[in-house]
This record gives C-alpha cells, sequence and structure tokens, in this order.
C-alpha cells in the first residue's frame, strides 16, 4: 500500500516530524511512504529556476496518483495551503484520505471542529495521535478494518 504523507515541509521542525512520520510508516510491513520531501532534492530545483514550481506540482500530482491513501498532517492554527490542496484533490478523485492532528487546539469552523470544515470532512478519519494511525495504516496494510 502506497502512502501519500502530506503536510508542511518548510521550517525544520516540520521536515524533521515529516521524516520521522515516513520513516515510521515505512517500517510498517505492506506500507510504502511517499513524501514530498524526497521527491526534490534541492540541487535539482535550484537549476530549474522559474520551472521549479511546475516540477515541483506536477511531481506532487504524479505521485498523489500513484498512491493507495493520503495521510495529511493538520497541525497548526491553520492546515498549511498545499496539504489542503491535496487533501481536497484526493477527495475530488476518490482517494481516501485521513489526518493527523497533535496539535490540542481546535482549529475548525466551529466549537466542535478540529479544522476547518471543508478539510475536517474530506477527511474520513482524523487521528489525534502518532500512534493511534500507526496502528490503523498497519491494519489497513495488512488487509484489515480501515481507519
Amino acid at each position: 500500500m502506497r502512502v501519500y504523507l502530506a503536510g508542511p515541509l518548510f521550517t525544520l521542525a516540520e521536515r524533521r516530524f515529516m521524516a520521522h512520520l515516513r520513516d515510521l510508516a515505512g517500517e510498517l510491513p505492506g506500507v510504502e511512504a511517499v513524501w514530498p520531501g524526497d521527491l526534490f532534492p534541492a540541487e535539482e530545483l535550484a537549476g530549474l529556476g522559474e520551472a521549479a514550481k511546475h516540477h515541483i506540482f506536477k511531481g506532487c500530482v504524479d505521485a498523489l496518483e500513484g498512491c493507495d491513501l493520503v495521510v495529511a498532517v493538520l497541525d497548526g492554527p491553520a492546515v498549511d495551503d498545499g496539504t489542503a490542496w491535496e487533501v481536497g484533490y484526493a477527495y475530488a478523485r476518490g482517494l481516501p484520505a485521513w489526518g493527523l492532528r497533535t496539535d490540542f487546539r481546535n482549529a475548525g469552523d466551529t466549537e466542535r471542529s478540529l479544522v476547518n470544515c471543508m478539510i475536517e470532512c474530506a477527511c474520513q478519519t482524523i487521528h489525534r495521535d502518532l500512534d493511534a494511525l500507526l496502528a490503523a495504516l498497519a491494519r489497513r496494510a495488512s488487509g484489515g478494518a480501515g481507519a
């Protein structure tokens, strides 16, 4: 099962967390973790100039198309805009998306919303704990129950 890991990757902390999630998910039997942070070496992007943004866009869309599930990190006061797009794209394509929100703050449209309702409702489930997410991924990869 190929799992696309959507999440912010702009700060050192974000990149470290996403790489950690990639490593943990990738250790699960039957799971291949696909993280955009691995798809585009900085040296390659630097040489592309203006074309870099198109290269990143196409690479992410192609990676999404080749996956069976999207896991989106939804932490922060607002979901990262690229992550929100990836969740919406997955939803429109009928590709299941699971959220991970370890942030204890609610950041949604109602007092019971975890995040923006458009993102929350596009996700089949939102896990509040990394271990619970990994256990659900392991079950799904082994042919067990979903989220």
